[in-house]
């Protein structure tokens, strides 16, 4: 509902979902989906509708979908229209020590499945997401706006409400704020929710690759004395029976060796990952536009404070070592939204401590138990001495060669 004041429009709703990116898009869109009133706010314009055609260039941002998130987007019945635009199923994972002989090889059949998960383009899902929008009514649409101003408000008692002063002068009154602005979320800074946070060192250079060999649905890493190497395999832009070399890659490396990445012509850069990858799939042919961003780690001291509430990387930013940002930001979606429907139907506010404490209590540890795994990668592989490269790929060989082992990891990575 708007109200009109003067020349500015106060907006009323009963949550409101700040940034829609993929966790917030899907967010908005599971409780729309719950029969809740959703205002959806962005800094970007954003467009609910049908799908376009098939984008011929690849977007240099994508995710590997695990069987969890799959499950969301299927319940949310936005699968279907990600797979019939582009998403690459991967079978097989090999994971190898670059100057040594330890490796590891994660296989779908080890645990009786069809895939590992999905490499899809952030694009497409957005696209996907956007399109299932257009069909609910009480999920309504307000971009490009940004948020100046984000204050509690006392209502109907002791019941706490959220009002939100946006750049244009309007304003949102909702029952619960939830921030999906992203890692520097200027909503967790207007609540006062204080962070811990710590600098990689290092910098992340991504682009799509084209290479000499087919990928055969295989993901690959290796890990370097300057960083880790990631191959994930893309769905051929042509027919399906097309040979398969297209790959996205992520390089995380010291900035100066990503400076000097970054410099390079296509030619000298397509040779340099040629060498790095230790020419996995012969040369690398062709290379998109590459970009590179600092790599940081942050994690929320707390999920929420009052009528706000963070999900995805507001609340959590991990290293991509092992692509599980969005699906970290994606349960946290589906925690959330099974508490805020459980609180509706006991009559609860969305805003009560209890409903955002069951979040919290059910979402902290996974996050933070990830990235301090993701840490002790990053540690271990950072370390040079002897005895420490031998431990690596002595362990990497030891996890090879036990299957129960493999197993539980394959299974622990699926969701």
């Amino acid at each position: 509902m708007s109200q009109q004041t003067h020349s500015h429009v106060q907006h009323e709703t009963d949550i409101a979902v700040v940034g829609a990116g993929l966790v917030g898009a899907t967010m908005a869109l599971a409780l729309a989906d719950a029969g809740i009133n959703v205002l959806l706010l962005d800094a970007s314009p954003v467009t609910a509708g049908e799908l376009g055609a098939q984008p011929e260039s690849y977007d240099p941002r994508v995710s590997a979908i695990t069987h969890a998130s799959q499950r969301l987007f299927q319940q949310l019945q936005v699968w279907p229209a990600i797979e019939a635009q582009r998403s690459c199923a991967y079978n097989h994972m090999h994971v190898r020590e670059a100057d040594g002989t330890g490796q590891i090889d994660f296989d779908a059949r080890d645990v009786h499945t069809d895939s590992l998960g999905h490499i899809v383009e952030n694009r497409i899902m957005l696209s996907a997401l956007q399109q299932r929008m257009a069909e609910y009514p009480n999920l309504q649409i307000l971009a490009p706006v940004t948020v100046t101003a984000y204050q509690q408000v006392a209502h109907s008692g002791t019941a706490l409400k959220a009002e939100l002063t946006l750049n244009n002068g309007d304003t949102v009154q909702t029952g619960l704020v939830i921030a999906a602005d992203g890692a520097s979320s200027p909503l967790r800074s207007m609540a006062g929710i204080a962070t811990r946070e710590w600098d990689y060192e290092h910098q992340a250079i991504v682009t799509t690759i084209r290479t000499e060999q087919a990928h055969h649905n295989t993901a690959r890493q290796i890990f370097m004395d300057e960083g880790v190497l990631a191959f994930l395999p893309l769905a051929d832009q042509a027919a399906p029976q097309s040979p398969q070399r297209y790959c996205s890659i992520v390089w995380s490396v010291i900035p100066s060796v990503a400076e000097s990445l970054m410099s390079m012509d296509d030619a000298a850069f397509c040779q340099a990952l040629s060498n790095a990858s230790q020419h996995w799939l012969e040369s690398v042919q062709h290379t998109d536009k590459r970009f590179s961003f600092p790599l940081r780690q942050r994690h929320a001291r707390r999920y929420h404070q009052g009528p706000l509430v963070l999900v995805g990387d507001a609340a959590h930013s991990i290293h991509p070592l092992a692509g599980q940002g969005a699906n970290l930001g994606l349960a946290d979606v589906q925690v959330l939204s099974e508490e805020l429907v459980r609180a509706r139907r006991s009559g609860r506010s969305p805003a009560d401590p209890i409903v955002l404490s069951r979040y919290q209590r059910r979402r902290q540890p996974n996050n933070l138990s990830m990235m301090v795994t993701m840490e002790a990668f990053k540690r271990l592989y950072a370390e040079q001495p002897l005895p420490v490269r031998w431990l690596r790929n002595t362990g990497m060989d030891a996890v090879d060669r036990l299957p129960v082992l493999k197993q539980f990891l394959i299974r622990q990575a699926l969701g």
